[in-house]
């Protein structure tokens, strides 16, 4: 898979604008802040694919990335922001509530956590949700290069009890700044795309 080839395919900001599913998804979730820009720019060494801004809840559209002919990918408007209006949260959740409840082919959802700090109510929410839902995900743990190698290892003993199924979930840590992890997480998103 040509990681660098993929393109901005397009953005919508309400729910009915979302077009049918066609190809298999894959969908990036996560707080306002998180990291999911970066981490889109990072896997696909691409540096501006997807918008990044110092403001948190800059993403307020699910924004649609190309690559290649047989998977898209979708970057999920961020969650759990307080600064906005109660009606653009409202008009959030329903856009992340709609993409997830249409008839899509979502193949794997990464659910982005900051491992520096526990999981939000907002995070566990979508992790329940997820696996209620029973949607292939893993949780992918950003900012690791914030941290000391002793406090990585303490933090990835920690979340494994701080989220649901936590001893059965793969997780990913990774670095934007640094490469961490990176590597590992395009092969496995290449392993789910390769298995169509």
């Amino acid at each position: 898979m040509q990681f660098n080839k993929a393109e901005f395919a397009a953005a919508y900001g309400s729910f009915p604008q979302i077009p049918a599913c066609s190809r298999m998804e894959i969908a990036f979730a996560g707080r306002s802040n998180v990291g999911k820009s970066t981490l889109i720019n990072k896997i696909f060494n691409r540096k501006n694919l997807a918008r990044v801004s110092a403001v948190p809840g800059k993403t307020a559209t699910i924004n649609f990335f190309r690559c290649g002919d047989v998977a898209r990918f979708a970057d999920l408007p961020g969650y759990g922001y307080a600064k906005v209006s109660d009606s653009e949260r409202r008009r959030w959740s329903g856009l992340i509530e709609g993409y997830f409840h249409q008839d899509r082919d979502i193949r794997l959802v990464l659910s982005l956590l900051d491992i520096r700090h526990a999981p939000s109510a907002d995070d566990l929410t979508m992790l329940d949700f997820l696996i209620d839902s029973e949607l292939p995900f893993a949780v992918v743990l950003t900012k690791t290069d914030k941290l000391t190698n002793n406090q990585l290892r303490a933090r990835l003993e920690e979340i494994r009890t701080e989220i649901p199924c936590g001893d059965q979930v793969t997780l990913f840590p990774v670095s934007s700044m640094n490469g961490r992890g990176i590597e590992e997480l395009r092969k496995t998103i290449e392993s789910v795309v390769e298995s169509e």
